[in-house]
């Protein structure tokens, strides 16, 4: 009964172990991603910026484009009304009477009255183009300055990308070896408690009798069973896996946990 019950503790230490070890590499990992701060939602958002500059660049080239194409067609309208003038300017000294001399005269009339017509037109119009073309220019100057931006962004974060590269592809590596000594549906648990925090720490140590994770009391009964490992315990506030400081420290020791022993000791 002692051998069977010493090779359960010895599981669920093997088991708690792995999971602070792959906790351990995957804060690693996390501080390592912290470095780039806010820079990737910096780096999409000016791309997103970006692309609605272009947008609006390319609908205010096609905008001018359609005046010029207006205006264009409104020169040509005027060309026919000077041409019809002048046919009927020559119809008008060919008349034999008043009545075919006063329809001609109004023929040219309603021809000048369209010629002005279309000059106003045009006025208006090239007004219209003008002031997308202010647009168009203040747009484009944005966008180069946006464009800018972007490349000084994204080169921060290429830089702070691969100065940590070496570090992460190690991390990456040790994990990979980690979560295959470790059962799937713990690993399962440990990702989903992980996602369930800003900070990813799914398995903490406990800390003067409270959980390293959200810093409530643990009970009595439940210290006991952290420290004996017969099984896996959670935090009954917060949900995290606990770990005693002395199975954690064999995984990764404490900065201060060699003059924290000298210190009791003295006592």
């Amino acid at each position: 009964m002692a051998d069977n019950k010493k090779t359960v503790e010895a599981t669920v230490e093997d088991k708690l172990r792995a999971l602070y070890a792959l906790q351990t590499i995957d804060s690693k990992t996390d501080e390592i991603h912290r470095q780039c701060g806010e820079l990737p939602l910096e780096v999409q958002d000016k791309e997103d910026e970006l692309v609605g500059r272009e947008t609006r660049i390319t609908k205010y080239k096609n905008e001018i484009a359609a005046c010029e194409k207006e205006i264009a067609q409104y020169k040509n309208d005027i060309e026919v009304a000077k041409d019809n003038i002048k046919k009927y300017e020559q119809q008008q000294m060919q008349v034999r009477n008043n009545r075919q001399f006063d329809s001609i005269t109004k023929e040219i009339e309603f021809q000048n009255l369209d010629i002005d017509f279309k000059t106003k037109k045009i006025r208006e119009v090239q007004m219209n183009m003008v002031t997308k073309k202010n647009k168009l220019e203040e747009e484009q100057e944005k966008h180069a300055e946006c464009q800018k931006e972007l490349d000084r962004k994204k080169g921060e974060l290429d830089s702070i990308i691969e100065s940590t590269r070496k570090d992460e592809e190690t991390l990456a590596k040790k994990r990979e070896t980690l979560t295959g000594k470790v059962e799937e549906r713990l690993l399962t648990a440990y990702e989903r408690i992980r996602k369930g925090h800003k900070n990813g720490l799914a398995i903490v140590r406990v800390m003067r009798e409270a959980c390293g994770g959200c810093f409530n009391k643990i009970p009595p009964q439940r210290m006991i069973d952290v420290a004996t490992h017969n099984r896996i315990i959670v935090c009954e506030y917060c949900g995290r896996i606990l770990i005693d400081n002395d199975l954690a420290d064999e995984v990764e020791p404490r900065p201060d946990a060699a003059p924290k022993e000298e210190k009791t000791e003295k006592e």
